[in-house]
């Protein structure tokens, strides 16, 4: 084999184990049933890549990443079908509180019938408990409603805070249901929901439910009140799901490689792509916090919430008893992502081009 088709297979092999091995990146504490043999996180990934080929695989698949999003920054050329989608999805915007409605509304539910704080690992039982129960039940039934969505999303978050300081801080693991709770605070309920129908019933003259309803007022006056903090949502939703992946990377991969490769010897994923167990376990953990840190930093937002779809689905259809419902918020949050963009405070704001020849700078930046 000549160099030239040796270093493409090497490149190959690189992407398609970057790729595969986001089967392991999952939620590590939704599938096993222990914490596996302790291992001192730093002494195993330096371990890990001691080994050339290791080392040449994880530093090859690095660098051809990093050249060819040099190479795209350098060029930034502009694709038609990008701009369109983009104009496409700008059109969508209100449609993205029912999108974060749905996220949280399922798995609250699921949550309540099934009997866990918010993480399939802090279960309850819902018998000893009937008001815990009725609570996740009742929050998640009033969220797919959009029933009272902002009074509702601060109970829900003080639900969770009340989890993570009086129950287990491991309720950390599903970190998500809070910016989706702060964003829908912000904006409602949105449409369609039984808050907007019923406003404009309440609010139209002669109408009976106007006379009695005496919350509707309360409604306007904080759409009013919220308006200035509109534009900070896709924010708060970028940077909480790039810190529930650095987590995830950081803490449930890196720091903690023994219950990843119990993982990857659950599922035999060394069959899939022969490589060292080590290198799954690293590979993921560092995909996962490269992602993270790129949403943080608003870094190509919509590049890598798309990245971050193809790494949920290669999850879901990897581990056969992953609990889907688990990950129904992930998958919420980062389509409002998608559809919103990068929002304030993100490189792809500053970077950014307008999409096609709008001089205003009203259109989402490119990402």
């Amino acid at each position: 084999m000549s160099v030239r088709h040796r270093s493409a297979a090497v490149a190959a092999l690189a992407l398609l184990a970057t790729l595969a091995a986001r089967p392991v990146a999952a939620h590590v504490d939704y599938v096993t049933e222990d914490s596996g043999d302790p291992l001192d996180a730093v002494v195993f990934t330096a371990e890990v890549l001691s080994d050339p080929f290791n080392a040449a695989l994880f530093a090859g698949s690095g660098l051809l990443a990093v050249a060819g999003l040099a190479v795209y920054l350098r060029v930034r050329p502009t694709i038609t079908d990008v701009v369109v989608l983009r104009e496409t999805l700008a059109g969508y915007a209100d449609l993205v509180p029912w999108m974060l409605r749905l996220a949280v509304g399922l798995p609250l539910v699921g949550a309540g019938f099934q009997g866990y704080l918010f993480a399939p690992t802090l279960a309850f039982d819902p018998g000893a408990s009937p008001l815990l129960r009725v609570l996740f039940i009742g929050l998640g039934f009033a969220v797919l409603f959009g029933l009272a969505t902002r009074i509702v999303s601060v109970v829900g978050l003080l639900t969770y805070a009340w989890v993570f300081l009086a129950v287990d801080p491991l309720v950390f693991l599903a970190v998500e249901f809070v910016p989706v709770f702060v964003a829908l605070a912000v904006l409602g309920g949105g449409r369609p929901s039984a808050d907007d129908m019923l406003l404009a019933v309440a609010s139209t003259p002669g109408s009976y439910y106007g006379r009695v309803d005496p919350v509707h007022h309360l409604k306007s006056f904080l759409d009013e009140s919220t308006a200035p903090l509109r534009r900070y949502v896709p924010t708060v939703l970028r940077v909480g799901m790039g810190v529930s992946f650095v987590y995830l990377g950081l803490i449930q991969k890196l720091a903690d490689p023994g219950s990843a490769l119990l993982v990857v010897e659950k599922y035999d994923l060394t069959s899939v792509v022969p490589v060292d167990p080590g290198l799954w376990v690293v590979g993921a953990g560092v995909t996962e916090i490269a992602v993270g840190l790129a949403l943080i930093a608003g870094f190509f937002t919509r590049g890598a919430v798309a990245l971050s779809f193809v790494l949920f689905t290669t999850t879901l259809f990897g581990l056969p008893d992953d609990p889907v419902l688990a990950h129904v918020a992930l998958f919420g949050m980062a389509s409002a992502v998608f559809t919103l963009g990068s929002g304030p405070l993100a490189f792809d704001r500053w970077f950014g081009r307008p999409a096609l020849d709008d001089e205003d700078g009203s259109a989402l930046a490119a990402d």
